[in-house]
């Protein structure tokens, strides 16, 4: 279920990509916390893209834990190698439709940006769990809220946006997660939600 549009797009941009975003590093640290990662878990970034978060992650889980990066785009992941991120944890191509992770192997995984580019949510979060123990945590992130983003790019907010409450909620629960919290502020969007 790869998305070669959303491949592109990403591709193109991924040199640069954090440039374009210089405020975001706190964002991320605040939505790790609020995730509740601990020394020792095991930790998987979905759409890590250049890798922004790995060094929190990596910090939070300590050494005894494990960080996993996973993209599907070869550019994103090529610049998070080259800004030294595979040292902090594996990167690896693939799929969140189609994971290449055994069931229950994580304890929490963040996806920033990747809900509304996923070409079937509900299937890509419902694979996100398969690849979590019960009791996992997910946080589903973007460092800008949607009312601020749809502003960025020039149009007001779809009634059918996937992150839109009750919607995302709504999605979760048929993938077997329970939501508890949806915070959608000017300056970012978190959905905390826990395995079931």
């Amino acid at each position: 279920m790869s998305d070669p549009a959303g491949q592109s797009f990403f591709a193109v941009r991924a040199a640069g990509w954090e440039e374009r975003f210089p405020d975001d590093g706190p964002r991320f640290a605040r939505a790790v916390a609020e995730l509740g990662v601990t020394p020792g878990d095991l930790v998987l970034d979905a759409a890590c893209g250049t890798g922004r978060a790995l060094p929190v992650l990596r910090d939070a889980t300590g050494p005894a834990g494990t960080v996993v990066g996973v993209d599907l785009t070869a550019e994103m992941l090529a610049e998070a190698a080259g800004r030294g991120r595979g040292r902090l944890a594996g990167l690896v191509r693939g799929d969140v439709h189609a994971l290449p992770f055994a069931a229950g192997t994580f304890d929490a995984v963040l996806a920033a940006g990747l809900v509304s580019h996923l070409a079937a949510p509900e299937a890509g979060l419902r694979e996100l769990g398969r690849v979590c123990a019960r009791g996992a945590r997910l946080a589903l992130f973007s460092p800008i809220g949607r009312v601020a983003l749809a502003r960025r790019h020039g149009h007001e907010l779809r009634p059918d946006d996937v992150r839109g409450q009750p919607r995302i909620s709504a999605l979760l629960s048929r993938a077997g997660w329970t939501t508890t919290l949806v915070d959608d502020a000017e300056d970012r969007w978190l959905v905390l939600a826990v395995r079931q």
